[in-house]
């Protein structure tokens, strides 16, 4: 038993050396700054909305001209003979004819039933809503990092106040020890006491490779090396008074999830407009510029001949009926827009029971919370008296050991309820659209 509480000690010294190497602090502001810049899924949300931004360009609009431009050159070598009325023959051989011409031409739609008018402005609603889903991958990434962070602050608490429990173990091992020599504790108080030491040293060590762990978790939500050692801030504050009213009513208007179906519903009534577009005629402009020149061989009546010239034209295109087909768009479309006003109402009756939810487990969180540092604060008190009257030998060390643990128990329950509070408040922060601007 004693040879390994010893090993366990080496381990202990080795652990206590890394851990007080300096390290980076990393603030709850400047994990942000990171994850923003660097998190995997941010980065491919951001380049999602770029691409709906192009999309959404009068490039690809169809309010533009197209603009075409040709040439080309032909060779012909021919050998011919030729025998005339007359009775006399023509032979020639090698006869030579080139060909050369150019062209440019540009073609336009001047009307078509409005469908690319409503075309462009589906694509800048497109536009808008890849800027929400971009946002809902932010706001679900930050969540993460936040509950990653707390868990990194709650660990390395419990490690702390472990490793003040660990400290008042080893004396009193070391007050056993003398104890026993001397004749004052009989041998199972200090088996009693080896025993307690070699279970907070195997919570210590199990703590600190939990809060290893989760400082690996944390360095990769950021996207940065998992190995890059920081510190981080432990402290947290709850500065926010919630009215569930207030909240309620800033749901119903910047709720990312409210938004999004209603930039849905928007492209499907872009969706009837477009599908109503094909009911309509289509006028189109096609002009164009050619050059063209021949040079003939010796067989042909002229030797060169050259030509140039400028056309245009207009085409309209009706397509008075086209089976039903664009009957049938109009109709699912109008049944799309239906269903999606229908999830609307859905999706705000969620989020109007989901704030109510989290409104009641933050609050109830901060009572738990209150609750918990009055606790720890008995707790404290209870040992203290605990460790005077063992140190009098008024009490056993299985009272005083309970006392601890106690103590102990309630810290840890006290760093879990804080951190659990603060990760309520940041949902409800998300389920009102508040979260990107709220201080960290």
């Amino acid at each position: 038993m004693m040879i390994y509480i010893k090993k366990i000690m080496i381990i202990l010294c080795i652990a206590g050396i890394s851990t007080n190497y300096a390290q980076e602090k990393l603030t709850k502001e400047k994990a942000v700054s990171i994850a923003l810049e660097n998190n995997y899924g941010i980065i491919m949300a951001k380049n999602s909305t770029k691409v709906a931004k192009n999309n959404a360009s009068v490039y690809n609009s169809g309010f533009l001209p197209k603009l075409t431009a040709s040439a080309g050159a032909n060779y012909n070598s021919n050998n011919s003979e030729t025998t005339f009325r007359d009775g006399t023959s023509l032979t020639v051989n090698n006869d030579e004819s080139k060909s050369y011409n150019a062209a440019v031409g540009i073609n336009y739609t001047l009307f078509d039933g409005l469908g690319r008018t409503y075309n462009y402005k589906k694509l800048k609603e497109a536009y808008n809503l890849s800027e929400l889903e971009a946002q809902t991958i932010i706001e679900n990434s930050l969540l993460q990092i936040f509950a990653t962070y707390y868990e990194v602050a709650r660990l390395a608490q419990d490690f702390k106040n472990i490793s003040t429990s660990l400290a008042i173990s080893k004396q009193r091992l070391k007050r056993a020890k003398y104890g026993f020599e001397y004749g004052q504790n009989t041998k199972l108080q200090l088996l009693n006491a080896e025993v307690d030491v070699n279970n907070d040293s195997i919570k210590f060590i199990s703590t600190e490779n939990l809060l290893a762990n989760a400082k690996r978790d944390l360095n990769l939500l950021l996207g940065r090396n998992i190995t890059t050692p920081f510190d981080i801030d432990t402290e947290v504050s709850f500065t926010i008074i919630f009215k569930l009213e207030e909240l309620l009513s800033e749901a119903k208007k910047h709720n990312i999830e409210i938004q999004k179906v209603t930039k849905n519903l928007n492209l499907s009534n872009f969706d009837i407009k477009i599908s109503k577009s094909g009911l309509f005629p289509s006028l189109n402009l096609n002009s164009s510029y050619g050059w063209n020149k021949f040079e003939n061989g010796a067989t042909s009546f002229f030797q060169t001949q050259t030509s140039n010239g400028f056309n245009a034209s207009l085409s309209l295109n009706w397509n008075i009926f086209d089976g039903g087909n664009s009957k049938t768009r109009i109709q699912n479309a109008k049944i799309n827009a239906e269903n999606l006003r229908v999830q609307k109402e859905l999706i705000t009756s969620e989020i109007e029971r989901n704030v109510i939810n989290a409104f009641e487990i933050y609050n109830n969180a901060l009572f738990i919370l209150s609750a918990e540092e009055k606790n720890v604060e008995t707790n404290k008190r209870n040992f203290e008296r605990t460790e005077e009257q063992f140190k009098l030998g008024q009490i056993t060390s299985i009272e005083f050991r309970q006392a601890q643990v106690n103590l102990l128990n309630a810290q840890s329950n006290l760093n879990k309820v804080k951190y659990d509070a603060k990760n309520a408040e940041l949902k409800l922060l998300q389920l009102t659209g508040k979260l990107l601007n709220t201080k960290f």
